[in-house]
């Protein structure tokens, strides 16, 4: 991890930028994936994941008998655990419910929104070096609870042709019947057009590699939605003397193990703070199983020393981090000048491993600097909202002249006759 004490204000900018791997043509190969899906269907599915992930598929969905082996492959206690997390996500969604409210704007003009559940959803769980059961439940139950009729889940097998158990379990757990053995590219093609065995969607979630994202952005210029631009994880914590080093080097490594593009950033007030976790960091690192992976990624990122918490937060404000830890005793005075995260975890005990598993937040959060203008994904991700109106004889009476007025003046005549006509007829009633 590099170190930096006190940067300049005007050295800032180009210390918020992101890690960049080699540039590929990715939109072309995209583009030749979902050319020969669009002709060649599921064929063209079998044929990839045989080039790809080098299995040979019979069956492209997972039977019921592969959920009822992964059923017996899964401890008790992961059971129980993945239940917990499904119990406190489910409930902090559900909280998300906005009830109908009719205003009346002005007499005989009544105006309200209700909610509609989107119809045909695809979920991308990656299966790659790290299958994210915790993803089926970050996206399955809000799709769940929104009402979505349609669910199809995509994810990689592996060289059996087998999907991971405990991504199996979580599905069925939360009824997710759909699920496909078809990962990268291809998947999402197969969500966006359709074969003859997948139904097309309307919206694609979940993460997934350089080759999925840029699948998922292609994927929008043929009429599917998405759920947010997607990127390498990412973590900024915030420090002072009363934070913990070797806590701040867990959460730190936490993310750093992701993946070789990750990043994480260290904004300090105090040099000994940034000290000792670097200790720690190397101490912690020399452990962790994944370390190659946490190694690279602790290569592109940063420790920074700042005068004080409040410049960290306006430095974390401008690289608006996907998680954002505040790691000190006092942060309640800082919280409402937060303005660009994904998600905020506040104090020593809550690690940002709390919000990717069991607390309830969605972890499907915004990467790459997009906390500045997308949110993560919640409850009204998978939710339209449509607007209604509805009104009565004295209502068009108190509104219709100034539609007219405004009609008239931007050369609508239509607009303005839709009105003249209604009005004409409530005079001659009268």
């Amino acid at each position: 991890m590099k170190t930096y004490i006190q940067p300049q204000v005007s050295d800032w900018t180009e210390l918020t930028t992101r890690p960049t791997k080699e540039s590929k043509d990715l939109q072309k190969i995209v583009l030749e994936v979902f050319d020969k899906i669009k002709t060649e269907g599921d064929k063209a599915l079998v044929d990839f994941t045989a080039q790809f992930d080098k299995v040979q598929l019979k069956n492209l969905f997972v039977t019921s008998q592969e959920i009822d082996e992964a059923n017996q492959l899964i401890s008790n206690d992961l059971k129980q655990a993945i239940q917990l997390a499904a119990s406190n996500i489910e409930k902090f969604h559900s909280a998300q419910f906005e009830k109908s409210n009719v205003i009346e704007t002005i007499q005989g003009v009544q105006c309200w929104r209700e909610s509609r559940g989107i119809e045909n959803v695809g979920i991308y769980i990656p299966g790659g070096t790290a299958p994210l059961f915790s993803t089926t439940l970050m996206l399955g139950v809000p799709a769940k609870l929104a009402g979505c009729k349609n669910i199809i889940l995509c994810t990689p097998p592996n060289k059996e042709g087998k999907i991971h158990p405990a991504i199996l379990y979580t599905a069925n757990l939360i009824g997710i019947e759909k699920i496909v053995k078809v990962g990268g590219i291809q998947a999402v093609g197969a969500l966006t057009f359709g074969t003859e065995t997948i139904n097309k969607v309307d919206k694609i979630f979940g993460p997934g590699n350089q080759y999925v994202t840029a699948a998922k952005q292609v994927a929008q210029n043929f009429g599917v939605a998405i759920d947010m631009p997607a990127g390498p994880s990412e973590v900024l914590v915030i420090a002072d003397e009363t934070s913990v080093p070797k806590y701040i080097a867990a959460d730190l490594l936490s993310q750093a193990e992701h993946g070789t593009d990750s990043q994480v950033i260290l904004l300090t007030n105090n040099e000994n703070t940034l000290n000792e976790t670097l200790k720690e960091l190397e101490n912690q690192l020399a452990v962790l199983p994944r370390k190659e992976f946490a190694q690279q990624a602790l290569n592109n990122s940063r420790g920074i020393v700042l005068k004080t918490i409040d410049d960290c937060v306006t430095f974390s404000n401008i690289y608006a981090p996907e998680h954002l830890i505040f790691a000190c005793e006092s942060v309640e005075n800082y919280i409402p000048k937060i303005i660009n995260a994904g998600s905020v975890f506040l104090g020593n005990y809550s690690c940002e491993s709390a919000g990717d598993y069991a607390s309830g937040t969605n972890h499907t959060l915004p990467t790459n600097g997009y906390a500045k203008n997308y949110s993560g994904v919640s409850l009204d991700s998978f939710i339209k909202k449509i607007t209604f109106q509805k009104l009565s004889q004295q209502g068009i009476k108190n509104i219709g002249p100034a539609i007219e007025l405004m009609a008239e003046a931007e050369e609508l005549f239509a607009h303005k006759n839709a009105v003249t006509l209604r009005l004409q007829d409530l005079s001659d009633k009268a």
